[in-house]
């Protein structure tokens, strides 16, 4: 986002009467609201723009081989504009990675989608871990009404035996190819 020279004098006047308060006058006060229209403005056109960008990227992958050229181009503009590659884009490069520019482009996006899911991650970890992130500690309190000093503890039923876990290779066995069809020749005979 850019600023002009007089939206750059109304904010240097906003941040030093942030800093310093000081009454305001009435210009001022409307020069800074017309400023935080623009603002408001730019930051929508910006949303409208990447939608628009990631709609016509989706189009432009759909298209695939056909529309190369114009796929890398506009998911390089979408990079630069923040854009997270998903699991169609890594594919679509996947599919195309014979191409230097598509295989270049790969592995900036395996990069780009590697930071973006443990940066996923970790916000979940955080989330779901918030006493463990404080450093504190719940105290353990005894209830009253527990068990007897003649009471004998009952035994506790075995836990149920664990299943191993699978190899990746039993639970995604491999893809086969399948069998080409005989000759024209050796169908008629057969």
């Amino acid at each position: 986002m850019a600023f002009s020279a007089d939206e750059l004098r109304v904010l240097r006047r906003a941040l030093a009467t942030a800093l310093h308060p000081a009454p305001l006058q009435e210009e001022d006060v409307q020069d800074c609201l017309r400023l935080t229209e623009s603002v408001d403005e730019a930051v929508r056109e910006a949303g409208r723009l990447r939608a628009f960008l990631l709609a016509d990227l989706v189009r432009y992958r759909e298209a695939l081989p056909g529309s190369l050229g114009g796929y890398l181009e506009l998911l390089r503009d979408a990079l630069a504009a923040g854009y997270d590659p998903g699991a169609d884009d890594l594919a679509a490069l996947r599919a195309l990675r014979r191409n230097p520019a598509a295989a270049e482009l790969l592995a900036r996006c395996q990069v780009l989608a590697e930071r973006s899911v443990r940066a996923r991650l970790a916000r979940v970890s955080q989330a779901t871990a918030p006493a463990a992130s404080s450093g504190s500690r719940a105290r353990l309190l005894a209830l009253p009404g527990g068990r007897a000093a003649g009471d004998e503890p009952k035994p506790t039923p075995p836990a149920p035996a664990e299943r191993p876990v699978p190899k990746p290779s039993e639970a995604f066995p491999p893809r086969r190819r399948p069998v080409p069809p005989p000759p024209p020749e050796e169908r008629a005979a057969g």
